[in-house]
């Protein structure tokens, strides 16, 4: 029986994409480089600022390690001008909450992103745990800060499920021991293949979680 549940953050819990696609453009735009298409970099938000930024210019030029602190700097002043829950979480939370059944995030972004993300956007009140990329000394794919978020939730990792848009979600989720869903309405890209993935269920929409934990969605 599931009795806590896990959310990644960006692609899978709020729709951060413009926030972050503005900071990376915002900066190129300033060092005269090509500006890149929204399409282009979703797919490349679950690796970070540093993977957006390698689609336009490359690690090896000098203005690189400029560029990435740069655009870190930019998000930090605008992390969540335009950010939003996908269509049918705020349900899904609201579901969860009356339910009685726990919930967190677990994400590789940085704490001082995560919190001013979480408290603008009402998830410091709401969410039974939040555990941000430098909470624990190792990352996702790494099952650490899993565990660590199933200990602060008092649950058994086998307890809960991890809902994630990235490869690294579904193997971190996996080898802590838990049930995971791979969230398709996320930022995949045209090479992901989430069905081989090794999740127990894909979800294509927030309120399809719901009806995988009452069982009625179909594999």
């Amino acid at each position: 029986m599931i009795r806590g549940v896990l959310f990644d953050l960006d692609g899978t819990l709020l729709d951060t994409a413009p926030d972050l696609v503005f900071a990376v453009n915002t900066a190129l735009e300033e060092e005269g480089f090509d500006t890149c298409r929204s399409e282009d970099l979703k797919p490349l938000i679950s690796g970070g600022a540093k993977a957006m930024l390698r689609h336009a210019v490359s690690e090896r030029r000098p203005e690189f390690d400029r560029l990435l602190q740069r655009t870190l700097n930019i998000y930090e002043k605008n992390v969540a001008v335009h950010t939003r829950f996908f269509d049918g979480m705020e349900s899904l939370l609201d579901h969860l909450e009356q339910t009685g059944l726990p919930w967190g995030i677990v994400t590789n972004k940085m704490s001082r992103f995560t919190e001013p993300l979480a408290r603008v956007l009402g998830l410091s009140q709401r969410a039974d745990c939040i555990i941000s990329g430098d909470t624990t000394p190792e990352r996702k794919p790494h099952p650490l800060p899993m565990l660590e978020a199933c200990k602060r939730l008092a649950r058994q990792p086998e307890q809960c499920v991890y809902v994630g848009d990235a490869a690294h979600d579904i193997a971190a989720g996996r080898r802590a021991g838990m049930a995971t869903l791979a969230a398709v309405y996320g930022y995949l890209g045209p090479d992901d293949e989430p069905h081989v993935w090794g999740a127990d269920g894909l979800v294509h929409r927030p309120l399809d979680i719901a009806r995988w934990l009452q069982g009625t969605l179909a594999p």
